[in-house]
C-alpha cells in the first residue's frame, strides 16, 4: 500500500473531465424545460440588482436561495453523486447556504441592494452577477456543445459566482443590524460556502485539465478584495 504523501489529487478523482462534462448534458437533458424558468429568474435576478432596495435584496435573496437548494438537490443528490462520494457532502453545504439566504431574505433588518458604479465594491459585485449568469457560454467558448452548458440555479458554479455578486451588492456595515443568529450566519457561512465552493470547483477542474479551473477560484479572490472595499457615499 502507498503512503498517504505519494497520493496526488488525480488519484481522489474517479472520472475524467470528459465524464464531468457529460453529466451536465445528462443533468440538462433531465431537467429540461426548466433551463427556461432558470433563465427567467436570472433576468428578474438582474432587474431587482439594478433597482436596489429593501424589498429588492428579499426577492433577489428569495431567488437565489432556490438555486441553492436546486443545486442541492437536482445537481449533487441526483446527478453529482453518482460519480464523486463526497457530493452528499456538498450537497448538505448548498442546502445550508439555501437555508441561510432564505433566513437573509425573510429578515426584516436584511440590508438593501445598493448598487453605485463609482464603487469598487458595486462594480465588482454587478461584475461577478452578471458573469454568473452569463456562465453557460463557457461550454461553447471552449468547443462543448451547449448541451453541456451550466445555468446559473442549475449547476454550483455561476450560482455560487453569482451569489458572491449579490452579497458585495448589500450596503457596507448594514449586517451588524442583522439578529445576532444571522450576523453569526454572515460572517461565516453566507461567504464562505460559496468562497469554498469556487476553491473546490477549480482544484477539481485543475485535476482534470479543465481549461475554465482559474473562473470560480478567481472569482473567489476578486469577491474577497473586492469585499474590503466600501461603498463610496450618497450624495
Amino acid at each position: 500500500m502507498s503512503e498517504w504523501w505519494t497520493y496526488r489529487p488525480s488519484d481522489f478523482l474517479l472520472f475524467s473531465a470528459r465524464t464531468y462534462h457529460r453529466l451536465f448534458e445528462i443533468h440538462n437533458a433531465a431537467l429540461w424545460p426548466a433551463q427556461a424558468l432558470a433563465v427567467a429568474l436570472s433576468a428578474v435576478l438582474l432587474w431587482l440588482a439594478w433597482r436596489g432596495g429593501r424589498g429588492a435584496a428579499r426577492g433577489a435573496f428569495a431567488i437565489v436561495a432556490f438555486a441553492w437548494l436546486c443545486s442541492a438537490g437536482a445537481w449533487f443528490g441526483a446527478r453529482y453523486a453518482t460519480i464523486n462520494w463526497a457530493a452528499t457532502w456538498f450537497a448538505a453545504a448548498f442546502a445550508l447556504e439555501g437555508a441561510l439566504l432564505l433566513g437573509l431574505a425573510s429578515s426584516r433588518a436584511c440590508p438593501a441592494l445598493a448598487v453605485r458604479p463609482g464603487g469598487a465594491r458595486g462594480a465588482v459585485g454587478a461584475a461577478l452577477l452578471t458573469a454568473g449568469i452569463a456562465y453557460p457560454v463557457v461550454a461553447p467558448l471552449l468547443g462543448r456543445p451547449w448541451a453541456q452548458a451550466e445555468l446559473f440555479g442549475i449547476a454550483p458554479d455561476p450560482t455560487a459566482i453569482g451569489t458572491l455578486g449579490l452579497l458585495l451588492l448589500l450596503e457596507a456595515g448594514r449586517e451588524r443590524r442583522l439578529p445576532a443568529w444571522l450576523r453569526a450566519a454572515w460572517i461565516g457561512a453566507l461567504w464562505t460556502i460559496p468562497v469554498l465552493w469556487c476553491l473546490v470547483t477549480g482544484m477539481t477542474l485543475w485535476t482534470l485539465h479543465a481549461p475554465e479551473a482559474i473562473i470560480a477560484p478567481a472569482a473567489a479572490a476578486l469577491a474577497l478584495l473586492a469585499a474590503r472595499s466600501r461603498h463610496p457615499p450618497t450624495a
